[in-house]
């Protein structure tokens, strides 16, 4: 679990320097606040991991990753702190218009002792690395004709749950076989908001793709096309978050994970998110007031804009309890009461 970042430089983020994450963090915020850069900066973890720092960011430009390009800003920082190690880095530009790493550290809170012990094993380097790589971002957005999640996938394609749920097909295959009672529990949860669901179909062939049927016609296979937009996302989110703990990443990042859900649909995915963030951790960001209702006060962080870059604020219940006594917290922030006016 990431205890803290440091972010100096990157995109609207001036300077955010030693900010605490928790297990549950829902960010709030207007379009311009950029909750988006908040999110990508850990993403950004993943590419460096996956040495793909300059096939992303060559086509763009270094310019558009610097905060108001490099006339304004010569360096990013980064600083990710873990329970008793932390990761830094530092990316400038060069001439010839890429974004290098310059400067890269691992650091070992402990004493003397343990950190020799530790660095002769290496066990510093790989608990890093075994952190990063269990730090996995999210978007069940595309549900369109042509999303992926609605297409073939090879039924082997099922070591995780892709960051697009490409291989959704394939992933509940392999719940349903080696762990049957956690498949068995997102049908449930399924059927709470698609009563008329009966569950998934998976056909004996190399290549499957996402097939269920209705619970009063079980020989009737449907292509995922048939499910709402909305229904077909709550799946991918049940899948992902009610999977057996040990298969989950260890911080799971989810971009508007409320989008095309009713009402009741956001109230039960908001249980299922609490529930899993007693074990993981959770950062999401969200435009909804109806799923912000369904928080603790202290699980919001607002963000705004400013003078060009984006501020972070974790609110204080204690210091909205007066307000909160009238009102929920979507209300307050419908009114801009703390900041971040949706």
């Amino acid at each position: 679990m990431i205890k803290s970042i440091t972010i100096k430089g990157y995109k609207s983020i001036k300077c955010l320097e030693n900010f605490s994450l928790t297990n549950l963090n829902i960010l709030i915020g207007t379009n311009s606040a950029c909750k988006s850069n908040f999110i990508s900066a850990f993403k950004l973890l993943n590419i460096l991991l996956n040495r793909q720092l300059q096939y992303v960011t060559q086509s763009k430009g270094p310019d558009n990753f610097l905060f108001f390009g490099r006339k304004n800003t010569q360096k990013i920082y980064l600083n990710y702190e873990f329970k008793r190690n932390s990761y830094d880095v530092t990316l400038e530009p060069t001439l010839e218009n890429r974004l290098l790493i310059t400067k890269e550290q691992i650091y070992f809170k402990g004493d003397l002792k343990d950190s020799i012990e530790l660095v002769k094993y290496k066990k510093v380097s790989q608990y890093i690395l075994d952190n990063i790589a269990s730090l996995k971002l999210y978007h069940f957005n595309d549900v369109s004709d042509t999303a992926r999640v609605k297409g073939l996938c090879s039924r082997d394609d099922n070591l995780i749950l892709k960051e697009d749920a490409q291989n959704l097909a394939a992933y509940l295959l392999k719940l349903k076989v080696a762990h049957k009672r956690y498949y068995d529990q997102i049908i449930r949860t399924v059927q709470q908001i698609a009563p008329y669901f009966g569950g998934f179909i998976f056909r004996d062939s190399e290549n499957i793709q996402l097939e269920w049927f209705d619970i009063s016609d079980p020989d009737t296979p449907f292509k995922a096309h048939v499910l709402s937009d909305g229904t077909l996302r709550f799946i991918c989110l049940a899948t992902l978050l009610l999977q057996p703990l040990h298969l989950m990443p260890q911080t799971i990042i989810i971009d508007e994970p409320e989008l095309g859900l009713h009402p009741n649909a956001i109230v039960l995915l908001s249980d299922i998110i609490k529930r899993a963030s007693e074990s993981k951790q959770i950062i999401i960001s969200t435009q909804s007031t109806e799923f912000l209702n369904c928080f603790d006060v202290d699980n919001i962080i607002v963000v705004d804009r400013e003078d060009r870059h984006s501020l972070f604020n974790r609110l204080d219940e204690q210091k909205l309890s007066a307000w909160l006594e009238d009102y929920s917290i979507g209300e307050l922030w419908k009114s801009n009461l703390i900041g971040g006016k949706p």
